[in-house]
């Protein structure tokens, strides 16, 4: 009778454990999805004023949320493409009381470097955004990157990687450029505390980014960063 009522008891606890436990997902919704869960009364409320460009919906063991990439959509290009002037993301959880918002992510074009001239556009790269669960502790660890364009288009824009871990940001912030002295890298130095894994994923993305033609990093990067530099350029 002990033995039965002990693994009775254990069976009840690992429920009660693992049933707390939910594997973490992430799904991109459909344009007809958007639409309906984000209202114009509801974007007014969020003070979301950008168009929408994608919404992810994630769900793990912190909850469920909703990361939002906003784009201005403000400029026509002379051969009639959309551009803007400035990004917008954001994070908002959802409860019982509605939608909390945990964090916001902003950036805009600046002057092409060496020049007075704007950069042309600025807009999310989500090709390489990820929203996944990168080191199995069952909480998504958002990825998100965005970039510019110049006057040689992606080759002399800059590059945005952004990391959220357990609420904090890691940024690494990348400059293209046409000519070597041009190029620079700059990672935070909290990056490189980081689980291994998570910094080796970003490794890859950044060896997709080159071989996709978008990023051009400075000679010996995975050397560099290896040695967790902060800042890394041709010189």
């Amino acid at each position: 009778m002990k033995i039965s009522i002990l693994t009775l008891l254990l069976t009840l606890a690992s429920t009660i454990i693992f049933g707390q436990s939910k594997i973490a997902t992430s799904q991109l919704l459909s344009r007809q999805e958007v639409a309906k869960l984000f209202s114009d009364s509801l974007n007014q409320e969020l003070q979301i004023a950008y168009p929408i460009f994608k919404v992810f919906k994630c769900k793990d063991n912190t909850g469920q949320f909703y990361i939002v990439l906003t784009e201005s959509n403000d400029q026509i290009s002379p051969d009639n493409d959309t551009l803007n002037t400035s990004i917008k993301a954001f994070n908002f959880y959802q409860d019982n009381s509605g939608y909390i918002k945990k964090w916001e992510l902003y950036d805009y074009k600046t002057k092409q470097v060496g020049s007075d001239e704007m950069e042309n556009s600025i807009w999310f790269w989500s090709k390489y955004s990820e929203f996944t669960d990168i080191d199995h502790d069952n909480e998504i660890d958002p990825i998100i990157i965005y970039g510019t364009s110049g006057r040689n288009g992606t080759e002399d824009g800059r590059i945005k990687i952004f990391v959220y871990y357990k609420g904090q940001k890691y940024a690494i912030r990348h400059q293209n450029g046409a000519l070597d002295f041009e190029r620079n890298t700059q990672v935070n130095k909290a990056f490189y505390t980081l689980p291994l894994k998570i910094q080796n994923h970003v490794k890859q993305i950044m060896e997709k980014l080159t071989d996709d033609g978008h990023a051009i990093f400075p000679y010996g990067w995975q050397a560099a960063m290896k040695a967790q530099k902060s800042y890394f350029d041709e010189n």
